[in-house]
């Protein structure tokens, strides 16, 4: 009689256990054991660790697969079960691991393959190919494919958050937690009776009602700073939308500035570009885009150039702008020298402009719609056996979820975006349209995009340091794993799975258009480990530096003005403070744009940060010592970023380790 040693880990989740009857096979290369019940009723419940013995006439040989299923008990209730893992060992003395996280419901059969990692060409017995096979093809009709809008990425058909798929649905604690945060926001506001006011401010000061006690450090700094030429240019830096920025070869045709505007002693737009000293921010994107309408009122949107300058003391200043890209008498060029409301109203139009560049090409379009399209195309395409799925699945946690829970809340008809942002609606369609066909690869992967744009040795550029650092990091162990499963080029070209992920990410998030460089297959190992790079950077770091510090600097709603309804000045010397007043977003609109920068910017207690995975879904021994390896190198990180915090004025925490989350999970 052979003896298996069955060890089976029960999640410690919230609603994890289940009191239904648990049925096991095992499936080895010489036979299989009998469907054995394992009996415990109180076996399964969460957290549980229970061990049995299943029995056969002889060893099954080395074992490839088992077989779960649940039965419901008579008179009891149907329940879900989530069980982590299955720990088998055998007579020869041998332990098998057998990864599951995943929900276990109904009564049908469920297969899972031993941890060890296995590329389709490599997977011999014929069993494993059939459960492989049948795991994919369930994966297709769970996963579809959806086109919510013609021209930008495609996305998961679902109904409802709840006809997810069990395991891609944000868990009971993520749940309860978001909704109380969208929720207390909100009723905070209706008892204020601030949600519902269709008037203009009147007073600056009253902005600060909004939230008098949802506030950081960051957000009391940029309501006393906001004016500030230093502050204004440090945005383009280390704020929420460090992505425009370029160093200037050439002032644009369109964009006519002249020595003699810029009063400053001895000042030649030549020399400062032959020094690298001048860069410009260009918002081409919104060019004529239609601008919204909010409580009956026309909005404006407009499509600036701004000309930063680097000083000798290495602040980067603002020093022209041109609020739309025509030049004409009535676009004229605004100078720090203008009269104090003149320069101030052109700066919050850009900061305003600024809102709709990055919420929905730098942060919607690169992070939330990419992930989901990596992520969809995983889930179709790769078996839980397969090494990428075991690198990847970790960081595509909650992001289907969140991704369908922002087409329902932010950008449908009645969602928070459409209604009440300068870009909503028909503007916002047009610019994701326009984002997808100007991207490019290179601009998704930091190094390639810092040396692009010039902006190599720009002073105080948190973003690009921290940023390389943690690319280089998420390399060297994609490099390790990768390369440990992938011996040479002809791998990588024979792996069918592998080239149907790319081939499928091309497709439906790219659109089959070759002119951005996506890879439409692998040839060299190589070629996949930057591809595989750039998608965990973009769902871990990428996404952090552009989402976490949205209420930070946009909590103070002067410096990140969701919409303004009043055009610009046409002439210099007749704004003023009441002008300004007249031109910010009507009470409602200001207050539903903070309540969901602050719902976005919350994190869950749940959060898993980069390089922590406490799905153990990698068996051999290499690989989990490059993940140990791959922690130790993110905590160096983290505390040389918060050694260098420690002196800065405005400390910069979006790219340290501890504080970005595994996966677009918000």
């Amino acid at each position: 009689m052979a003896n298996y040693e069955v060890t089976l880990f029960t999640g410690n989740l919230a609603g994890a256990s289940t009191f239904n009857n648990i049925f096991i096979k095992l499936v080895g290369t010489d036979g299989e054991s009998e469907r054995e019940w394992l009996m415990g009723a109180s076996s399964f419940t969460r957290g549980a660790v229970s061990s049995f013995t299943v029995s056969c006439p002889v060893s099954i040989g080395k074992l490839v697969l088992i077989e779960l299923d649940k039965q419901c008990l008579p008179l009891f209730p149907e329940d879900s079960w989530y069980p982590t893992q299955v720990e088998v060992k055998s007579p020869e003395g041998d332990t098998y691991n057998f990864p599951i996280y995943r929900w276990v419901t109904g009564s049908k059969v469920h297969y899972f393959r031993e941890g060890t990692a296995l590329r389709v060409f490599e997977d011999n017995h014929h069993l494993g190919r059939y459960s492989r096979q049948r795991e994919l093809k369930q994966r297709e009709k769970d996963y579809r494919w959806h086109v919510y809008v013609e021209g930008i990425p495609h996305c998961m058909k679902a109904e409802s958050p709840l006809s997810l798929p069990c395991e891609i649905q944000f868990s009971f604690t993520k749940s309860t937690e978001f909704l109380y945060t969208a929720s207390t926001g909100l009723t905070e506001l209706q008892l204020k009776g601030l949600a519902d006011r269709k008037e203009k401010w009147t007073n600056i000061d009253d902005v600060n009602r909004v939230f008098c006690c949802k506030r950081t450090d960051i957000s009391d700094y940029v309501q006393k700073h906001w004016k500030e030429d230093a502050f204004f240019g440090y945005q383009y830096l280390n704020g929420t939308n460090p992505m425009l920025i370029r160093r200037l070869s050439a002032l644009p045709d369109n964009f006519p500035v002249t020595d003699d505007m810029i009063f400053v002693r001895g000042f030649s737009l030549r020399n400062e570009m032959k020094k690298g000293n001048l860069f410009l921010c260009d918002y081409k994107r919104l060019d004529g885009v239609k601008a919204n309408t909010i409580n009956g009122k026309k909005q404006y949107l407009m499509a600036p150039l701004v000309l930063l300058h680097r000083t000798p003391d290495d602040k980067l200043m603002p020093i022209a702008i041109q609020l739309k890209q025509t030049p004409a008498e009535d676009n004229p060029i605004f100078l720090p020298t203008d009269f104090e409301y003149d320069w101030l109203m052109a700066k919050i139009f850009v900061r305003s402009a600024d809102f709709s560049e990055h919420q929905l090409n730098v942060h919607l379009l690169r992070t939330h719609l990419l992930a989901e399209v990596f992520a969809v195309s995983l889930l179709r395409n790769v078996p839980m056996v397969h090494p990428l799925y075991k690198l990847l699945i970790p960081h595509t946690r909650y992001t289907l979820h969140i991704n369908h829970l922002a087409r329902l809340a932010l950008i449908s008809k009645t969602g928070v975006f459409t209604q009440f942002a300068a870009s909503g609606g028909e503007g916002m369609i047009t610019i994701l349209k326009r984002s997808l066909s100007s991207m490019t690869y290179s601009s998704l992967c930091i190094p390639d995009d810092i040396a692009e744009r010039g902006v190599e040795a720009v002073p105080n550029f948190y973003y690009r340091d921290d940023g390389l650092k943690l690319w280089d990091i998420i390399q060297r162990f994609v490099h390790g794993v990768l390369s440990f499963y992938y011996k040479n080029d002809a791998e990588v070209e024979e792996d069918s799975e592998l080239q149907k992920w790319i081939s499928d990410i091309f497709e439906h998030g790219f659109l089959s258009q070759e002119h951005t460089g996506i890879p439409q297959g692998f040839t060299t190992v190589a070629e996949l480990i930057k591809f595989v790079t750039m998608g965990i950077f973009t769902c871990s770091g990428q996404h952090s530096a552009v989402n976490s510090g949205q209420y930070d600097y946009g909590g103070w709603m002067p410096n990140n003005p969701i919409s303004l309804q009043l055009p610009p000045p046409t002439t210099k010397g007749k704004t003023s403070e009441a002008t300004m007043l007249q031109t910010f977003p009507d009470v409602n609109t200001t207050v539903q744009g903070m309540a969901t920068l602050w719902l976005l910017s919350k994190r869950s207690s749940d959060f898993v940060p980069l390089g922590q995975y406490p799905e153990d879904h990698f068996s051999e021994k290499i690989p989990c010592e490059l993940i140990k390896d791959f922690q130790r190198e993110l905590e160096v990180l983290s505390a040389v970023i918060n050694t260098r915090n420690k002196r800065l004025e405005v400390p910069y925490t979006y790219m340290d380790p501890t504080a970005l989350e595994n996966s677009v999970a918000i």
